[in-house]
């Protein structure tokens, strides 16, 4: 997110679109003007669109103007081949929504040439989501030149890189990342990142793509150069995927639950924490994070297996997008 301020603000501790309206709509007790949304039922999964129209809008709700697309669905954190390959199939039909191709270079005849981010610490298990989809992604631009027509045909020449963190490299990924547009030219960007989420049930369970670029680490409060067409001067197509929630958000779940239900709480409890406004409950969840625990990111257990599998989705998702000859019934031949 592009705004900041106390790491106790429920509102800013979210990269997904979805989440970012239904608090808004909850704080304002309203439909939100300039934002439109549209829901898909699909077979295993459940496709929210959003369209943020506007600058008042964008201001609104935290995101910037453009299209936000989420796929919610467990069946991602199930190792079923079958299913992920459909799902990697439903993925890739979504950012072919969002994507022009023959738009994107000067010639009808000449395919795009995109370049695959790979954002992320692959250090750090819940952050190397970006690093293990560059693992499994059909790479070709440094085969596309050099073989024949027929053999070209049915495919795209698509880069990748896995530029680290700055921790690592001591360098703003989006300089890294700069360098290589100036070199290589591409015409496209995607950009893969690990997210936050603010609902612990859209964890490892949901895949945002967007075609408003993407601000590495703004989940968890770093404030880092955005990977934007703005700033890299090439569309950008950003997916993601939550793999972290604050502390934040566990205490103030915790708060609500006791809140709703009498069982946990009893009445006299409940009755009391009923009074609690908005502004107070912050007061207490600083309270009790406070001094060293309102930074601290948690993650599913078997995070490992979780990125694994997510990886191969999202990479399985790509490869069908860009290249036409790759389908969801042959999409696990190609993945590296």
């Amino acid at each position: 997110m592009e705004q900041k301020n106390s790491p106790f603000d429920l509102h800013l501790l979210t990269d997904l679109a979805v989440e970012s309206r239904n608090l808004t709509m909850q704080r304002t007790g309203q439909e939100l003007e300039g934002v439109r949304l549209d829901e898909e039922e699909v077979e295993h999964a459940k496709i929210t669109r959003i369209r943020v129209m506007n600058d008042r809008a964008a201001q609104a709700i935290g995101k910037k103007p453009g299209d936000y697309i989420t796929i919610e669905t467990r069946e991602l954190q199930q190792g079923e081949r079958q299913l992920h390959e459909y799902l990697s199939g439903v993925m890739a039909k979504e950012i072919n929504t969002l994507v022009n191709y023959p738009g994107l270079t000067k010639s009808l005849e000449q395919e795009p040439t995109i370049l695959v981010i790979g954002l992320g610490n692959w250090n750090a298990t819940p952050d190397a989501l970006g690093p293990r989809v560059i693992h499994h992604l059909l790479v070709t631009r440094h085969l596309y030149d050099a073989a024949p027509a027929d053999a070209r045909q049915g495919m795209r020449p698509v880069c990748a890189l896995a530029p680290g963190v700055l921790g690592l490299t001591g360098i703003e990924t989006a300089e890294i990342l700069k360098g290589v547009i100036d070199k290589v030219h591409p015409d496209l960007v995607i950009a893969i990142d690990a997210l936050a989420a603010r609902e612990t049930h859209h964890l490892a369970s949901t895949i945002q793509i967007s075609n408003t670029g993407i601000y590495p680490g703004s989940g968890v409060g770093n404030q880092r150069i955005g990977i934007t067409q703005e700033d890299m001067g090439v569309p950008v197509i950003a997916v993601g995927v939550p793999t972290v929630v604050n502390s934040v958000t566990i205490v103030n779940d915790t708060i609500d639950k006791l809140m709703q239900d009498q069982n946990i709480a009893g009445t006299k409890m409940q009755n009391r924490l009923q009074q609690i406004n908005d502004k107070q409950k912050q007061q207490i969840i600083q309270q009790v994070l406070q001094p060293y625990l309102g930074d601290l990111i948690m993650a599913p257990r078997g995070i490992d297996k979780l990125i694994r599998d997510v990886g191969r989705v999202i990479a399985g998702g790509l490869n069908i997008a860009l290249h036409p000859d790759i389908n969801q019934e042959n999409v696990s031949l190609y993945l590296q």
